[in-house]
């Protein structure tokens, strides 16, 4: 990142008090957790059927225990832990700057980070229901149980992330387009803004600065009054609230 650029982000953090950050795979990346688009992501390795297939909700139905072998192979990174992207953003809600966070991340780092107001556009790995009974259960849970996952009552525990074929939460979604609408800055971090409806959203933006950080090209590049490509741990992390 080059100094003009840093102190450019620095600047706009600075005078704004009203910022949404927007951000996707990139930002968990940097915490151990793969990604399914990169080079070295999921989708490059080899499976039985690719990983699209699998995390599909028809696959899920027909093919239940080989949807949870993937699933708690390469979904449940629970020993993951925040980045300095995710420390940052959390310091700057708590400091009234950020005003929510909207991510396509399932992973619940966000929130451990400290960060109260996250929008999780596809779901959680932490939240998982019994389809027969509703009764919930935790992460760790799915993570060591014996093949299909079930509940004392004998149904069998979904996860509450949105797989391909179901759609987004209609009260997640009208509360980003809220956030995005106000927002005076719009932060998109690490996303290739390549999967929708979530990247749509971006729309909704009218605000004063729209600073995009992510380590290749996305659609809004030529749109940004920062671009900044790079690590976004390093990038965030730098910045002073």
């Amino acid at each position: 990142m080059s100094e003009d650029g840093r102190k450019k982000l620095q600047e706009i953090i600075s005078e704004s008090n009203n910022i949404v950050f927007f951000g996707g795979a990139g930002v968990s990346t940097e915490s151990g957790i793969p990604d399914f688009r990169s080079v070295d992501g999921l989708y490059h390795q080899k499976y039985d059927y690719p990983p699209e297939t699998i995390l599909s909700h028809s696959f899920f139905v027909r093919n239940t225990a080989e949807f949870y072998r993937f699933y708690q192979d390469k979904m449940l990174c629970l020993d993951a832990k925040p980045n300095a992207a995710h420390l940052k953003l959390a310091e700057m809600e708590e400091k009234g700057k950020l005003k929510a966070v909207i991510t396509q991340n399932i992973d619940g780092l966000h929130q451990m980070a400290g960060s109260r107001r996250v929008l999780e556009l596809h779901g959680s790995v932490h939240r998982n229901y019994c389809q027969k009974c509703r009764r919930e259960y935790d992460a760790r849970y799915m993570l060591e149980a014996k093949g299909i996952p079930r509940c004392e009552c004998g149904g069998v525990i979904k996860p509450d992330v949105v797989l391909y074929e179901e759609g987004l939460d209609t009260k997640t979604m009208q509360d980003s387009v809220f956030y995005i609408s106000q927002a005076e800055t719009l932060i998109i971090g690490g996303t290739s803004l390549a999967v929708y409806p979530a990247a749509g959203l971006i729309d909704y933006f009218q605000g004063k600065y729209l600073v995009v950080i992510n380590k290749s090209p996305t659609p809004r590049d030529r749109y940004a009054d920062l671009l900044v490509q790079g690590s976004i741990g390093e990038i965030l992390g730098g910045i002073t609230v």
